[in-house]
C-alpha cells in the first residue's frame, strides 16, 4: 500500500562503529525520502567517522578504515544532511532506540542544528514487534516475501525497510475486512513508539500523568525536578558522565525551566 502522506517522510539507516550512541560513530548513512506524490530521492554516504572502526563492527557492515580514509567527515556533510531532512518526519527500523539518538548526536558534535520538534519518527521495528517479534530479514521475507541481499547494507536495509512497512499497511486487517494500520504518520508513529521518550535515549521520560521522570539508575521512576531538588549533585554526576549530549540538553532544559517556576 502507498503511503498516504501530508508531507515528505525520509527512511534513513546508519552502520557505525558501535552502538553506544554517546561513544560511537555514524560509518555510513543512506535515506530515502519519499514525498507525498510518491517521488522518491535517495542517497548513500560513506562518512569517515575520526576513529578506528574495530574489526567486530566491520564483520557486521563489511566497512573498514581503508574504505572510508578519504570520505568526509560528519561535520562536512551534516548540513546538506539536515537540509535533506527539514521538514520531513523520520523512519526506519529500530530507529527510534538506535538510528535517531545516533544521528542527533552527531548533529551536536558537528555544531549543526537539527530541529525534531514536529518531526513524527516511525519506528517499523516495533511495529514489527508488537505483531510478528522478529529480525529484519525475518520481515522482508515475511512481508514482502523476499531474501533481503546484501543485509546490513545500510541502503539495502534502507529500501527493505521501507517496503515491509508498505506491506505491513496491506498485511494486517480486522474483523471486518478494514486495515488494522492506519495509514496516517501520525498513527503509524505513535503505534511503534514503545516509551514516551522526552530526550532520544530514554533517560527521561513522561510517567502516564506527563511528568518528566528519569527512566534508569537509583531514581527511576522518580520526578526528574524533585531529585534535583533533595539530590543537587545527580544533575552534576550526569552532566560529567558518559551520557548522550541530547541527555545532557534535554536535562538541563528541565532544570532550568524548575529554577525559573
Amino acid at each position: 500500500m502507498k503511503l498516504n502522506l501530508t508531507k515528505p517522510i525520509v527512511f534513513f539507516d546508519l552502520e557505525t562503529t558501535g552502538i553506544d550512541t554517546a561513544k560511537d560513530r555514524i560509518v555510513e548513512i543512506s535515506y530515502i525520502k519519499v514525498m507525498p506524490n510518491g517521488n522518491e530521492e535517495s542517497k548513500n554516504l560513506r562518512i569517515n567517522p575520526g576513529v578506528h572502526i574495530p574489526e567486530a563492527a566491520t564483520a557486521v557492515h563489511g566497512i573498514s578504515d581503508d574504505d572510508v580514509k578519504d570520505c568526509p567527515y560528519f561535520k562536512d556533510v551534516a548540513e546538506d544532511i539536515a537540509a535533506d531532512m527539514q521538514g520531513c518526519d523520520l523512519a526506519g527500523f529500530n530507529s527510534n532506540h538506535f538510528d535517531v539518538p545516533m544521528l542527533v548526536e552527531e548533529f551536536i558534535r558537528a555544531g549543526v542544528h537539527f530541529p525534531t520538534e514536529g518531526k513524527r519518527f516511525v519506528d517499523v521495528q516495533n511495529i514489527y514487534h508488537k505483531l510478528e517479534r522478529r529480525t529484519l530479514i525475518a520481515a522482508y521475507k515475511f512481508y514482502c516475501d523476499k531474501n533481503l541481499e546484501d543485509a546490513h547494507s545500510a541502503l539495502a536495509d534502507t529500501r527493505a525497510t521501507y517496503e515491509v512497512l508498505q506491506s505491513q499497511l496491506d498485511f494486517y486487517k480486522d474483523e471486518n475486512g478494514e486495515p488494522l494500520l492506519k495509514n496516517d504518520i501520525d498513527f503509524l508513529a505513535e503505534y511503534s513508539r514503545l516509551n514516551n521518550n522526552i530526550d532520544f535515549a530514554g533517560r527521561i521520560i513522561y510517567n502516564d500523568n506527563k511528568t518528566p521522570v528519569f527512566n534508569f539508575g537509583k531514581y527511576k521512576g522518580q520526578p526528574v525536578t524533585d531529585v534535583l531538588k533533595r539530590d543537587p549533585g545527580y544533575y552534576s554526576w550526569i552532566m560529567n558522565g558518559d551520557f548522550a549530549e541530547n541527555t545532557k540538553q534535554v536535562l538541563t532544559k528541565l532544570r532550568l525551566q524548575s529554577l525559573n517556576r
